[in-house]
C-alpha cells in the first residue's frame, strides 16, 4: 500500500532543524490506533531514513495523550460491522477481527498472526531505522501505545504521564514482545502480572523513559535532546545505533515478537476473552473495560486502554 503523504490520515509529517517530526493526529480518539496506522508510521520513517537533512525522528501525539491503543470500542460493542479488508489489500486489525468473530466458529491462529504482525512490523520502524528515534510520551501511554513507544531508542515522558498494559488483565497480551527487554523480567513481570500503570517518573527510575520532567518542561526538555542527536554526524548516530542494537538483537527481540505476538492472538479467545466481548456487546466497550479493571482496585483503572 502506497501512502500520499499529503494525506495521511493517522497522523502528520515535517522536517525542521535536522529533526523529522512525526505527530499522531487523532486527537479525538485519544490517537487509538487503526489499520492505517502502522502503514503510515513506517513509510514516515522510512523517507526520514532516506532524507539527508534529517539526523533524528521524533514521534509524538497531539491531543491529551500520546496513544490509548487500538480504536476498538466500536467493533466491541457491535455498533460497527467494519472490519478491514483482505490480506491483498489493506492490513487487518486482528483485534477487531477477534470481536467480530463468533465463538462457535473455527479460529485461525495464523490467519490473525499475519494480521497482527504487520502492526508489529509497522511499529518495529522505529527501532529498526538507521537513524536514532525518539518518542516523547504525555498524557497516556497504554495497551497498544506501548507496543509503539517501546520500539524507539529514547522516550522522554511527562512525570506525570501513565504508562502500562491494562489488557493483561483480559484480553491482550503486548505483541511487541518488549517489555522485558526493556526492563529485566523482574519489572517487566511486575506490571504484566497485574495490568498495573506507572508515571513517567517511575518510568524514568525503571530505566524505560531517558527522562521525565515536569509536564510544563516536556516540550523543552525534548528539544534539547532532539537537538543534541541532531548535533551528531549521520554516519556516527547510524553507527552507534547498530552498534546498540546489536545487543538487542542478540536477546533474541525477534523470537519475543513472533511468541508474543501468538500470544496476543490466543488471549482474545480464551474464555474469558470470550466473556469479555460478550459484556462489551450488552454493556458497551467503556463499561466492559470497567468490569475488567475493577478488580483490581484503583491503582491502573483511570488508564483502561486496549
Amino acid at each position: 500500500m502506497s501512502v500520499d503523504f499529503d494525506n495521511l490520515s493517522t497522523m502528520t509529517y515535517e522536517v525542521t532543524d535536522r529533526v523529522a517530526r512525526i505527530t499522531f493526529n487523532r486527537p479525538d480518539k485519544g490517537n487509538s490506533i487503526v489499520a492505517a496506522t502502522p502503514l503510515e508510521l513506517a513509510a514516515c520513517v522510512e523517507r526520514a531514513d532516506l532524507d539527508p537533512q534529517v539526523h533524528v525522528i521524533l514521534v509524538s501525539g497531539r491531543g491529551e495523550g500520546f496513544c490509548a491503543g487500538f480504536d476498538l470500542s466500536a467493533y466491541a460493542d457491535g455498533t460497527s460491522s467494519a472490519g478491514g479488508a483482505d490480506l491483498n489489500g489493506t492490513v487487518l486489525d486482528g483485534k477487531t477481527q477477534a470481536i467480530n468473530h463468533l465463538p462457535n466458529q473455527p479460529w485461525d491462529p495464523m490467519i490473525d498472526y499475519q494480521m497482527m504482525s504487520r502492526f508489529v512490523r509497522g511499529f518495529s520502524s522505529l527501532m529498526r531505522a538507521d537513524k536514532p528515534t525518539v518518542v516523547k510520551i504525555h498524557g497516556y501511554c497504554v495497551a497498544g501505545g506501548t507496543d509503539i513507544a517501546l520500539h524507539a531508542d529514547q522516550v522522554i515522558a511527562a512525570s506525570d504521564a501513565k504508562i502500562g498494559y491494562p489488557p493483561m488483565r483480559v484480553w491482550g497480551v503486548p505483541a511487541a514482545g518488549l517489555w522485558a527487554h526493556r526492563l529485566g523480567d523482574q519489572r517487566a513481570k511486575r506490571l504484566l502480572f497485574t495490568g498495573d500503570c506507572i508515571t513517567g517518573a517511575q518510568a524514568a527510575e525503571w530505566g524505560l523513559a531517558v527522562e521525565a520532567p515536569e509536564p510544563d518542561a516536556l516540550d523543552e526538555r525534548t528539544e534539547r535532546l532532539v537537538q543534541r542527536i541532531a548535533a551528531m554526524p549521520v554516519n556516527q548516530l547510524i553507527m552507534a545505533k547498530l552498534a546498540c542494537n546489536t545487543a538487542l538483537l542478540q536477546q533474541g527481540v525477534a523470537t519475543s515478537q513472533m511468541v508474543s505476538t501468538v500470544f496476543d492472538g490466543i488471549a482474545r479467545h480464551t474464555p474469558e476473552g470470550h466473556a469479555f466481548v460478550a459484556d462489551a456487546r450488552e454493556h458497551g466497550f467503556r463499561e466492559a473495560v470497567r468490569h475488567r479493571d475493577e478488580p483490581m482496585g484503583d491503582y491502573g483503572r483511570r488508564t483502561s486502554g486496549v
